[in-house]
């Protein structure tokens, strides 16, 4: 048995469709642990390019077992769809492929709705939500009122479930929005819709991995979004409703910490945010548009254009700290070929004082002045590159300087958008 967690180290984005397509090859169950359809994966294979939102990206692999589990919150529709979808393609002939848990908390019509309104109201304040309903689904969960994917194969007990709900979301929409009501009967006969669509997927997804891991097969956890978007060690409020370190894969699996074996940390050569929230290292001009453009930076779920900066390793450090980091994968080398130098942030200036470990709090982070160190570029093309030998040697330094500064080795560096266009220094699979 090997397990293995992939997270991202930065504020999402940092291109872990890629590298779980990849893992996946080495796996035989790729398991999703949290948050929802406000997260996408964009995997490119043979040149054809896939966006998946719910589905583990472990599905593209032909044998492979996609597990979504407990921690995670469902929009029926977007799964559905996204199922449909594989299957038309034939990369979803068997449905056994992809098991969702019934304990899986269901996004409904009003999260989505009430996440909308609440950004409308907050104007220029607003959080930057996808506005999918993902928090609002979490805040029901939370207050033991949400509904379950498994309640959704009980359509009797489930009408007086919704027809509670409704009630009180009504409430707030209408009362306090301003907004149209619910419609009661239509949500329901949709829900009951869902539930038998959903019917052959769903399963105690925390079994079925249990057994695997009994049976010693290679189990990928996939993270979604990034650390600090966590929603304790983020940079709160400006961050998703769930917790994405290497620890929630305990809760969201349902799987014991001692079964974790290696946590591996997906950042990008640069740094990207979507979204509102204080950003260090972002450039606002030219220089900042042109790593947008070399990196086709915009979001996967919203299409929303990335705002762009420099690798920023104050971040990088306490991402190690929070996930328990094994080692690291260095994402979109290549969009770095060109500069004839690269800026790297080592440290931040905070009201005259010098600090190197990344701030407590919303208002020092926005305070926070880069201290950067200046790493020679390289012009070369690195596409091609497939051994580390074959990276221009200030690249090589580049990559050489990144495990310095945060103490653990980079395993895998990613040159290219493509299946293959990846640099394999040391397996994950495999204990160093």
């Amino acid at each position: 048995m090997s397990t293995v967690v992939a997270v991202g180290a930065q504020w999402g984005d940092e291109g872990k469709g890629k590298v779980v397509d990849w893992l996946a090859s080495r796996a035989d169950f790729i398991v999703r642990f949290h948050g929802g359809n406000n997260a996408g994966h964009t995997l490119v294979v043979n040149g054809e390019k896939t966006v998946l939102h719910v589905v583990p990206s472990g599905v593209l692999h032909e044998g492979t077992q996609n597990l979504i589990g407990p921690g995670v919150v469902v929009d029926p529709a977007i799964l559905l769809s996204e199922l449909n979808a594989l299957r038309e393609r034939g990369i979803l002939r068997d449905a056994t492929r992809v098991r969702v848990s019934g304990r899986a908390h269901v996004i409904m019509e009003w999260h989505q709705r009430i996440d909308r309104a609440r950004e409308r109201k907050r104007g220029d304040a607003a959080i930057g939500t996808t506005g999918r309903g993902i928090g609002p689904t979490y805040e029901d969960k939370a207050a033991r009122r949400g509904l379950r994917v498994a309640d959704l194969l009980d359509p009797a007990r489930l009408q007086a479930q919704i027809d509670e709900l409704v009630e009180l979301k009504n409430f707030e929409l209408v009362e306090y929005f301003k907004e149209e009501p619910l419609d009661g009967d239509a949500i329901y006969a949709q829900a009951v819709k869902w539930g038998a669509e959903l019917a052959p997927y769903i399963d105690h997804t925390t079994r079925v991995l249990d057994q695997a891991l009994c049976a010693g097969r290679n189990v990928l956890f996939e993270g979604a979004q990034g650390t600090f978007l966590d929603i304790d060690h983020g940079t709160y409020p400006y961050v998703t409703s769930s917790n994405c370190v290497a620890g929630a894969v305990c809760t969201g699996a349902g799987v014991g910490p001692t079964r974790i074996q290696r946590v591996l940390g997906i950042t990008k050569a640069y740094l990207t945010r979507v979204g509102s929230g204080p950003f260090p290292t972002e450039e606002k001009g030219a220089v900042g548009e042109d790593l947008r453009k070399r990196g086709a930076e915009f979001g996967a779920t919203t299409g929303r254009p990335r705002r762009c900066g420099w690798l920023d390793v104050v971040m990088l450090r306490e991402a190690v700290i929070v996930n328990g980091l094994t080692s690291l994968v260095v994402n979109k080398l290549d969009v770095l070929s060109g500069f004839a130098e690269i800026p790297v942030a080592v440290g931040y200036k905070i009201n005259g004082k010098e600090v190197r470990d990344f701030p407590m709090t919303l208002d020092e982070i926005a305070q926070a002045e880069p201290i950067y160190e200046m790493q020679p570029g390289w012009s070369e093309n690195i596409s091609g590159a497939r051994k580390f030998e074959d990276l221009p040697q200030t690249a090589q330094r580049y990559i050489a300087r990144i495990e310095e500064w945060v103490g653990i080795p980079v395993d895998v560096i990613s040159v290219g958008p493509g299946r293959d266009e990846t640099i394999v220094r040391s397996d994950p699979f495999r204990a160093r």
